[in-house]
């Protein structure tokens, strides 16, 4: 009662072929996708294919009525079964595992803390809508990484043949809302690989790690995010040493083929110069905060807008310094969708502000040129929430100056200052 596998794959490979199209008699099912619909050949229908030069036929041999014996009956001329016979069965099975890659359903699986029945992994079904499309990201950049794991994907025999487990491990680092996880989602949904995140906090020790990594299947994404505050952390359960096995052990080898090692940290500067060499990391992609052309995707994204009379200003305060994360100029444009101009006022608004202070704006020069710029559009465009806080943020501000540059001059020491300005001028501020 073994299931031929073979049989499962020449089904695959002959329901994909456009002949069967053509055939007087197809049977019709529903896939396991919305909207998928399947060809199947008819009881004893007889389909062609052809294969370097030469035809090919397959008949769907049903015995009896119970459909109980199922045999595909292969005919080939006499004069080109032996040179085209193997490669033939090799092109079905290699063309049958891209078949079954693309509609199989990829699935994102988590760790979990009981091990019940020596199953370390719980899954739900991957339905991240990211893709190399949609993440904003630098274009050559991005040409660069779909080009480096579609090599990926056809180097199973020069890894081997180097004596190397075939796998490709990246390092994405930036910091927090800059797009690196949807990144992941979109590098699974291009691979068509399912995800497997590991907690290491819910890890209970090196050898639990280890456990992990062989129930991971191959053509898959094995993530570890923010593993730098992890280890900055001094964690008991989990060693460096059980980290760095992970990454590239005797296990990793044996275990680890056909995956995709990614980790994500805020940064790295701080982090074990032996985690990060060669071997463990093959490589290194920088998620900074959003600039000009970063923010163009993004409009287009999430507007549908390739180009507005307000781009030239954005792309000032962006030349100025002025720096918000991907995340936050997302979620501006999402509260703001239905009008692109309130959308594009309330970025420029938080760039005035510098989203979080982590720019080097000149503030005293911003609230200057905000007294004296006139109005970028009508005042009834300004109902959306982000609009008007923007604005009282702004009023906010210049008390807040005010004050300060009192302050500074009633207690001067309170500041850092230059020996040659006088009081009330702060460098600090």
């Amino acid at each position: 009662m073994q299931e031929n596998h073979l049989y499962r794959k020449v089904s695959i490979y002959l329901s994909s072929l456009a002949s069967i199209e053509d055939s007087d008699f197809t049977n019709l099912f529903t896939g396991k996708k919305t909207h998928d619909i399947v060809l199947h050949l008819d009881p004893n229908q007889v389909i062609d294919d052809y294969f370097l030069g030469a035809r090919v036929s397959w008949i769907n041999e049903v015995k009896n009525d119970t459909n109980c014996c199922r045999t595909f009956v292969l005919k080939i001329r006499r004069a080109d079964k032996r040179r085209i016979l193997r490669p033939y069965l090799q092109h079905i099975h290699i063309t049958s595992d891209e078949l079954e890659q693309k509609k199989k359903d990829v699935k994102l699986h988590i760790n979990i803390d009981t091990h019940e029945h020596n199953r370390l992994w719980r899954s739900v079904p991957f339905k991240h809508p990211s893709t190399f499309d949609t993440i904003a990201m630098e274009s050559d950049l991005k040409n660069k990484l779909r080009s480096d794991l579609e090599s990926f994907l056809k180097a199973e025999q020069y890894y081997h043949r180097l004596g190397r487990a075939w796998k490709r491990s990246y390092l994405l680092y930036g910091p927090s809302g800059t797009g690196k996880s949807s990144f992941v989602a979109a590098m699974a949904n291009f691979l068509g690989y399912d995800v497997y995140d590991i907690d290491l906090s819910r890890v209970l020790d090196d050898s639990d790690l280890k456990t992990l990594l062989l129930q991971t299947t191959s053509k898959s994404v094995v993530l570890i995010e923010d593993l730098d505050r992890f280890l900055m952390d001094k964690p008991t359960r989990v060693s460096l040493s059980g980290v760095l096995n992970f990454m590239d052990g005797v296990l990793n080898a044996c275990c680890a083929d056909e995956r995709i090692m990614v980790y994500t940290m805020n940064g790295k500067d701080h982090v074990d110069p032996a985690i990060l060499r060669p071997g463990r990391i093959d490589v290194h992609i920088h998620f900074p905060l959003c600039d000009f052309s970063s923010f163009k995707t993004l409009a287009n994204n999430y507007l549908g807008v390739k180009d507005h009379k307000l781009f030239p200003q954005v792309e000032e305060f962006f030349q100025t310094g002025a720096s918000l994360s991907p995340a936050e100029i997302g979620e501006l444009m999402i509260a703001n969708r239905n009008s692109p101009g309130r959308a594009l006022r309330s970025v420029i608004t938080a760039l005035q502000t510098d989203g979080d202070g982590r720019g080097s704006l000149n503030i005293r020069k911003q609230l200057d040129d905000s007294s004296s710029r006139k109005s970028t559009g009508d005042s009834g465009e300004h109902s959306g929430i982000f609009s008007r806080e923007g604005v009282n943020a702004m009023k906010d501000i210049r008390k807040l100056y005010g004050l300060l540059r009192l302050k500074s001059s009633k207690k001067s020491e309170s500041f850092d200052r230059t020996p040659d300005r006088k009081d009330g001028q702060s460098t600090g501020l």
